[in-house]
């Protein structure tokens, strides 16, 4: 039987142990899939409050814009939640590429028997 969560319209995320659920990332446009990453409620406030994706660091233990470095900021056109609300679905329009790599999408490689290609 769902629960208020699942069913109801309060927002009340479902964080794990660590304060943290997960967030996607995904092209307005053209619906690709940028980038995964975590949120706290810190992140997810200011996501909400600035229409721009922030994120908690885990291997900094601090919170982060995204793009606050390289200019590479996701603009967010809404946020969606799953129906336990233990994940993140922003759609944005990226100002650059999504990846600390340079590439467009975090998700530029495929495994391929065993190995790394890169998606075409």
């Amino acid at each position: 039987m769902p629960d208020s969560r699942d069913t109801g319209l309060e927002l009340n995320p479902n964080y794990d142990a660590n304060g943290l659920i997960t967030a996607v990332a995904t092209d307005r446009a053209s619906g690709e899939l940028l980038m995964l990453a975590h949120m706290n409620a810190e992140a997810l406030a200011a996501t909400i409050a600035t229409n721009e994706a922030h994120f908690w660091s885990r291997s900094r233990g601090k919170l982060w814009k995204k793009g606050e470095t390289s200019g590479h900021i996701l603009h967010v056109a809404e946020i969606r939640i799953d129906c336990d609300q233990d994940a993140i679905w922003l759609i944005v329009d990226p100002a650059g590429p999504a990846c600390h790599t340079g590439e467009r999408s975090c998700f530029y490689r495929r495994i391929d028997g065993g190995a790394l290609s890169p998606v075409e």
